[in-house]
């Protein structure tokens, strides 16, 4: 089993971020990139397999301040040298998908074939509302679930997808779709340009566009690894089935993971993917490692009061808890491969909310103790 490291990129202490505002101090944004690095460099020497992060912008608050998912991956990618920095994601309704494309390709050359990406929908309304692409987007959660702006986001991500997908995958693309154009249709360059039709591709001696691609082509053939952002929902997993991604569910309901992990690799199947047992899905969950269950429950504390005030009232519930020993963690993680087998694991960590070295001492416990139990 593969373990990732994730973060939120939360800037503060609770007591910091209780106090307000935490988001507008510079200097506990300095504090967070230093200690980011030092837990990215650690993970890079110590057997874990990737470090993930999410983009949310407009965080004044100080919980969420992941803004830019190109920036803050190479940050990742100069604090390591192994370690595949996972960017999970770029949200759909705030990006056109053929510079998402492009990004990704860029990156994947940056780290070198270390990099895997997500593409998510967009939940957080604040941020999406200020940043969206097309005015009529909105964000998607248990307040608009299966309404028409649900439904309007659905099919846009479903597009977004597949160009992203199609302009790695294909050299030269023309996609006309419901919400994009590329390229435009009918588009002519203003002016001629004897280089395009010279030395390139998709354009006509009359200097109509009829094809555009990206450049560079992706270092990973024929793309980096695609993983759906965090959910528990089927209908999700199963979109993803369709088209070669791994969606990264976090449940405690282990019955519920069996069948998605089921009904994945048959839908999977079904649209020429082959999955290797066990790779249909990622899992994971809250991680807490300290010498004693005790010891680590006391700790989880603050990332309890986190996920209650941030995560829940966006309709995130409460993940897989792997909080505890070493013995406890890894009596879990035995408990989800026997019903379902996952091969990679996603461990939410409380980068921020604890004191350096009490991330460091959580994260070598279990570099030690748990991760050789699971080594192939």
């Amino acid at each position: 089993m593969d373990f990732n490291l994730f973060m939120y990129c939360t800037i503060g202490r609770r007591a910091e971020l209780e106090a307000g505002s935490a988001g507008l101090r510079p200097e506990l944004y300095q504090r967070m990139l230093s200690e980011i690095a030092e837990y990215c460099s650690f993970a890079d020497q110590s057997g874990y397999a990737g470090f993930g992060h999410p983009e949310h912008h407009l965080q004044v608050e100080g919980m969420e301040i992941s803004n830019d998912p190109n920036l803050m991956s190479m940050w990742l990618g100069r604090h390591s040298e192994r370690l595949r920095i996972i960017t999970c994601g770029w949200v759909s309704t705030t990006h056109n998908p053929l510079r998402t494309a492009e990004n990704i390709a860029t990156l994947d050359h940056m780290h070198k074939g270390r990099f895997g990406f997500g593409l998510v929908r967009g939940y957080q309304h604040r941020w999406v509302a200020n940043f969206k692409v097309q005015p009529e987007l909105d964000a998607v959660g248990p307040w608009n679930k299966d309404t028409p702006v649900d439904d309007l986001n659905r099919d846009y991500f479903a597009e977004f997808v597949d160009i992203v997908l199609t302009a790695l995958t294909e050299p030269l693309i023309n996609y006309q779709g419901k919400y994009w154009q590329f390229p435009p249709a009918d588009f002519h360059n203003p002016h001629r340009h004897d280089v395009y039709t010279d030395f390139g591709q998709g354009v006509t001696d009359d200097m109509t566009i009829t094809h555009v691609g990206i450049a560079p082509r992706p270092y990973q053939n024929p793309h980096p690894p695609v993983y759906g952002g965090f959910s528990a929902s089927m209908r999700t997993a199963l979109f993803w089935a369709e088209r070669g991604g791994k969606p990264i569910v976090m449940s405690s309901n282990h019955e519920f993971c069996r069948t998605l992990w089921d009904q994945y690799h048959d839908r999977a199947q079904q649209h020429g993917h082959d999955v290797a047992r066990g790779d249909e899905a990622a899992w994971g969950g809250l991680m807490v490692c300290a010498p004693t269950d005790e010891q680590a429950q006391a700790l989880f504390e603050d990332f309890e009061w986190f996920w209650n005030r941030w995560a829940i009232p966006f309709g995130n519930p409460m993940p897989e808890l792997l909080v505890g020993s070493p013995d406890t963690i890894s009596t879990r993680i035995e408990a989800a491969q026997r019903m379902f087998d996952p091969r990679e694991c996603f461990l939410l960590i409380p980068q921020g909310l604890h004191e350096r070295d009490q991330v460091l001492a959580s994260l070598e416990l279990f570099a030690n103790k748990v991760i050789p139990r699971f080594s192939s």
